[in-house]
């Protein structure tokens, strides 16, 4: 399984360097970082333990671009009673197009396939395959981002969520001395599930540290306890809140 993750990178790695016919500016660009948990929307995806990322970008001077980025991940495998259900890798593959309405506004269209290779959740009963695509939007006025993600597919494995919808609304505050602060406010609705439907927040503190290294503590939770009356919790986490307020610490080399 492995292998076929190294192949399909590779594969997207030599299409970005044949599209790269583009002016040598353009950027080709490469990060490898770890965090002490891996969290998205707010749930943690590795069972609040720490995970290992990575992926490569390539963006044209006529603001089109294609990327990907890997992460090591638990959820799949502990969605499963009995614990036989796999996929420990998340392969992200996203394209899509930057621009400027005017001078104030600028906006990013594209879409995203979080790819979990060969993953084996829909042998669990009620589940569907993890492999999700999305399209989004997002319009940015200076430091203000507002993004939505709709899903053209299953949702991350869930039945019958076809449709499902992500709002990003997030501030970047540059505090100098390569320190920057970035407040942000995010709500899944998970289609036909209102059950798994939720907010997430998160206030992170990065510090660019010169050579492509940045470090990053980011404050963080969801309200998924709260709004459905339970935690959100898998059978193999042992009971773990994993929506619950914490802190992550993360480092990440851009080169």
């Amino acid at each position: 399984m492995m292998f076929k993750k190294l192949v399909l990178a590779s594969a997207l790695m030599s299409a970005l360097c044949a599209y790269a016919d583009a002016p040598a500016a353009d950027p080709l660009a490469f990060n490898v970082g770890a965090v002490s948990e891996y969290r998205y929307r707010g749930i943690s995806q590795s069972a609040v333990k720490p995970a290992l990322q990575g992926g490569a970008d390539y963006t044209a001077a006529n603001g089109l671009y294609v990327g990907t980025w890997l992460s090591s991940i638990n959820w799949i495998h502990d969605s499963d009673p009995k614990g036989r259900a796999t996929g420990p890798v998340e392969m992200d593959i996203y394209g899509g197009y930057r621009g400027a309405l005017n001078d104030a506004i600028s906006y990013d269209i594209g879409g995203l396939e979080y790819l979990y290779v060969n993953n084996t959740l829909s042998t669990i009963p009620g589940a569907v395959n993890a492999n999700t695509f999305e399209v989004y939007l997002a319009l940015s006025a200076g430091p203000f981002v507002a993004k939505v993600s709709d899903s053209t597919t299953n949702l991350f494995g869930t039945a019958n969520s076809k449709g499902s919808t992500y709002l990003d609304l997030s501030y970047t505050a540059d505090l100098g001395e390569g320190l920057t602060l970035v407040p942000h406010y995010g709500n899944q609705v998970v289609a036909n599930n209102s059950s798994l439907s939720y907010s997430d927040f998160s206030l992170a503190l990065n510090k660019d540290i010169g050579d492509g290294v940045v470090l990053s503590a980011t404050a963080l939770g969801t309200n998924f306890k709260s709004k459905n009356g339970a935690a959100y919790t898998l059978p193999q986490t042992g009971g773990k809140d994993l929506g619950s307020t914490t802190l992550v610490l993360g480092v990440k080399k851009n080169f």
